[in-house]
């Protein structure tokens, strides 16, 4: 899902190059669909496949195996019928979910079938840490915003535009904020695990930040709707949430300097540097975020590359590091890593100016939205193309990169799994 996600991408970016390419057999209007579904299920299916390894000592039946198989089953049909209904420009869903509305039925069985596989497991653990918390507040979160997300096939909601609107940005903002916890639980549980010791996990630092982050999951999705015309209480309650990300923003500058020290400690193991990258990443990210959540600064971004650019970083910088990070450790994959270390770098700097692209195309865009005297929008969008190009060699780079990572994975994948299936 991740290379299928890449390879769409710089489909849809070759477009903003050449209007023309692949108009008439795709199009912006699927590849779009096509690249942003298939980020999403990479982000899904790798934070499903965290909770299981990373609860993989505590499976000890078969059944839980069996439900596994078929919950992955599922998501394939989805996935695929999904996929095959954008190349026939078959849609009829939301935004983010553009889909016929009959394959999120499977998804929908496969997350159940999840949170019953996950429940049979944790309860067997005494004295949580906090990963386990942020684990299962995603996968019940996920659910419950996932099954919010179809209330517009209810003509009570799909008939008042005002309410649909406000429900799907509302929807996005808190899925997010589903698949952060359980990601943001990885990083966690890997921190344990690198170091040998379970102090991170247990802290009451750690605790703290949990209820902070479950607030902001539950509440911070306000400043998503700051331009629709809702009550001014739920974007005043939307701003509040989102500037307690500040704390956040704060901690993480707070812990650079200490963090140097461990950076030196474990550097040379490779999963850590996935870790040490999300880390540097949810700084960037944070910091537009905070400031893009401010309504003066969100009249200009919303809308723009910006938008995309925030998206992206997120996506890439925060949520593939975190996958990546684990996906070297459960699989074990330490070879070649001379030639890992240079595909780390490069990603890290292909992404960098993938991202300063969109935003530089952004800030001009969200200058033009706002001014007096507009040009053409086709004039406008012949000058943002030098950072359009930019933008798609550096998307090139997270190609070439992402998916020589994703076919070493790959391999060590088999190799595990040969080795599993003997003990099974």
């Amino acid at each position: 899902m991740l290379v299928l996600g890449l390879f769409f991408g710089i489909l849809a970016a070759a477009i903003y190059i050449f209007p023309d390419f692949l108009i008439q057999q795709l199009g912006f209007i699927s590849l779009r669909p096509l690249h942003v579904s298939s980020a999403i299920f990479w982000i899904i299916l790798g934070a499903t496949g965290c909770i299981y390894n990373g609860l993989k000592p505590y499976i000890t039946e078969t059944a839980t195996y069996k439900i596994a198989i078929i919950q992955w089953a599922l998501w394939i049909v989805a996935i695929v019928g999904i996929l095959i209904s954008y190349f026939n420009k078959d849609f009829g869903g939301r935004e983010y979910w553009e889909f016929n509305p009959v394959w999120a039925l499977p998804i929908a069985i496969a997350w159940m079938l999840f949170l019953a596989n996950f429940y049979t497991l944790v309860k067997k653990i005494k004295d949580w840490p906090v990963y386990i918390w942020m684990w299962l507040t995603g996968v019940l979160f996920f659910l419950f915003t996932f099954s919010e997300n179809y209330l517009w096939v209810f003509p009570y909601f799909r008939e008042h535009f005002i309410t649909d609107m406000t429900i799907q940005w509302k929807v996005n903002g808190s899925l997010v904020g589903s698949w952060n916890q359980i990601l943001y639980g990885t990083a966690i549980f890997l921190m344990d695990k690198i170091s040998s010791t379970k102090n991170t996990g247990r802290s009451k630092f750690a605790f703290v930040m949990y209820f902070l982050g479950l607030f902001n999951l539950m509440f911070n999705w306000g400043h998503h709707i700051y331009t629709l015309p809702t009550e001014k209480y739920i974007r005043y309650i939307g701003y509040i949430v989102s500037m307690t990300e500040w704390i956040f923003f704060i901690k993480i500058i707070f812990d650079w300097k200490k963090s140097v020290s461990v950076v030196q400690k474990h550097y040379h193991y490779f999963p850590y540097r996935f870790i040490m990258a999300a880390d540097i990443w949810i700084f960037i990210n944070m910091g537009q975020a905070v400031l893009m959540s401010i309504p003066s600064i969100n009249r200009y971004t919303h809308g723009t590359h910006i938008t995309v650019a925030h998206a992206m970083g997120t996506t890439i910088g925060i949520n593939t590091m975190i996958l990546l990070a684990a996906c070297f450790e459960f699989f074990n994959s330490t070879d070649k890593r001379k030639y890992l270390n240079y595909l780390f770098w490069l990603l890290q700097l292909s992404l960098l100016i993938f991202w300063l692209s969109l935003n530089t195309a952004g800030i001009q865009k969200g200058i033009w939205q706002l001014s007096i005297n507009q040009e053409s929008y086709s004039k406008m969008m012949e000058s943002l193309r030098p950072y359009f190009i930019v933008f798609a060699f550096a998307g090139l780079g997270l190609l070439l990169t992402l998916s020589s990572f994703a076919f070493i994975l790959i391999n060590s994948a088999k190799k595990g799994l040969s080795s599993d299936l003997k003990t099974i």
